[in-house]
């Protein structure tokens, strides 16, 4: 029985699935399954079983969940030891939304890694809200940016910035109708329920099939501006857009929505050290510039993937 086998236990029975547990650590399913296989042939138990389409825990799995979710927040928490007495870089795992990380996240990380001169190493990920609530208590991410994740009380949840989210569209075409029934054009984060931009479609009951995702919001707004449809956007980060007269605002009767990013960490109890400075930095006037101002996109390919995890059968 490994650490690693009962973190992947872990995962599978807080997402309630082997493909989501899998798309998490950045591994292949039978990469998960041949690990849960090796933890239920040692200990003789199925621990977690398909109902459905969702994955339950038995008697014997629900016994083993709080102990081996502690184990695995121990083994990182040991980990973590061993680099400080050797005296390497502390490890800063950084997690937030697809818009965050085009925009905001790289010249962020950039700032905070200059004022501690080399002492800590961050990389940072795109995950779902749903993901981070996992992807935090157990350790496999440090810091999450975005929506507020308020609930678990082993995760602290506190606003960062509040920001306006508004609706942009063609100055040359604009949508008639219901909102329901305009084309939508959203980045990733609007296939996530827990996110604003979800939360928005939603009330405006915009069915499924006039949603359009793109790669990325520059993308997105790219195709609205050539009359595709009408996109949600940060008032901030679409500024520029705005001036040159590519895009225009797109009035509706639920916008523009007052919302906040939240930044979250485990509770202040068991926060590691190089989360709490992140979070310290990001009420500093330098992180908030950085937050504010629009950019122009980054590339995803600028951006360091999440710590992927190694299992072995």
């Amino acid at each position: 029985m490994t650490l690693t086998q009962l973190g992947v236990f872990v995962l599978v029975a807080r997402l309630r699935s082997v493909r989501a547990a899998a798309d998490v650590l950045g591994v292949s399913e039978p990469a998960v399954s041949r690990s849960l296989a090796a933890l239920r042939q040692h200990l003789g138990d199925q621990l977690v079983v398909r109902e459905g389409n969702e994955m339950t825990l038995t008697e014997g799995g629900n016994r083993l969940f709080g102990i081996a979710s502690q184990m695995v927040a121990l083994g990182a928490e040991a980990e973590a030891a061993v680099r400080a007495a050797q005296g390497a870089a502390a490890q800063l795992r950084l997690l937030v939304t697809s818009t965050i990380a085009e925009f905001i996240a790289t010249p962020l990380v950039e700032a905070f890694t200059r004022r501690w001169g080399g002492q800590i190493e961050t990389s940072s990920g795109v995950a779902s809200a749903a993901e981070m609530r996992v992807l935090l208590p157990n350790r496999l991410a440090d810091v999450a940016i975005g929506p507020d994740l308020s609930g678990d009380p082993t995760l602290a949840s506190e606003p960062v910035l509040r920001y306006r989210l508004v609706v942009v569209g063609s100055p040359r075409s604009r949508p008639t109708g219901p909102a329901s029934r305009w084309p939508w054009l959203v980045d990733p984060s609007g296939t996530d329920p827990d996110s604003d931009t979800g939360r928005l479609l939603r009330a405006f009951r915009v069915p499924e099939d006039r949603i359009r995702v793109f790669p990325n919001q520059t993308a997105a707004w790219s195709a609205a501006a050539d009359g595709a449809g009408v996109a949600p956007a940060v008032s901030t980060l679409v500024s520029r857009e705005l001036r040159r007269g590519e895009l225009s605002i797109v009035e509706t009767d639920r916008t523009p929505v007052q919302a906040s990013w939240h930044v979250t960490t485990l509770a202040p109890d068991r926060r590691p050290d190089a989360a709490r400075r992140l979070r310290n930095f990001l009420g500093t006037p330098d992180a908030m510039q950085l937050m504010c101002a629009p950019g122009a996109g980054v590339p995803p390919s600028r951006f360091r993937p999440p710590v992927y995890v190694t299992i072995w059968s």
